[in-house]
């Protein structure tokens, strides 16, 4: 996935758009996502123009989930939820929709309404050992 920069996310870098800040340090920009799902819904984003967490360094990958962490402490202060998620998602098969990196901070509460739904698949262990020696040889 290539970078745009004309991206939602890049102009509300630029202060092109207005957002509603949460926080903001050399790396990373917090700010509440203009679609609520719950009250307290955070967007955490990288100030880097990286389209994907594939495209960040090390660094800024570590800068990027540090902000997540405070922001996440935050918002369970403020809003005492039942949990929360934290979601990344790469690429359009990955669910992402904007192309720049960046992280949800969801507080959630019982039956409100979010749900992630996967097939999940148990392969034996011989496959996981297969698929886990891919990774690591990569």
């Amino acid at each position: 996935m290539a970078y745009d920069d004309s991206n939602v996310f890049a102009r509300i870098l630029r202060g092109e758009i207005p957002c509603a800040r949460v926080y903001e340090d050399d790396d990373t920009l917090a700010f509440m996502d203009a679609g609520q799902v719950n009250p307290g819904h955070v967007i955490v984003a990288s100030k880097h123009p990286c389209a994907t967490i594939l495209d960040l360094t090390d660094d800024q990958a570590a800068a990027l989930f540090r902000t997540a962490a405070k922001v996440a402490r935050a918002v369970d202060a403020a809003f005492a939820p039942a949990g929360i998620t934290i979601l990344q998602a790469n690429k359009p098969a990955g669910w992402q929709t904007v192309p720049h990196v960046h992280l949800h901070v969801l507080p959630r509460h019982e039956n409100d309404g979010v749900d992630v739904v996967w097939p999940r698949k148990e392969p034996g262990m011989e496959a996981l050992t297969e698929l886990a020696r891919r990774i690591r040889v990569a």
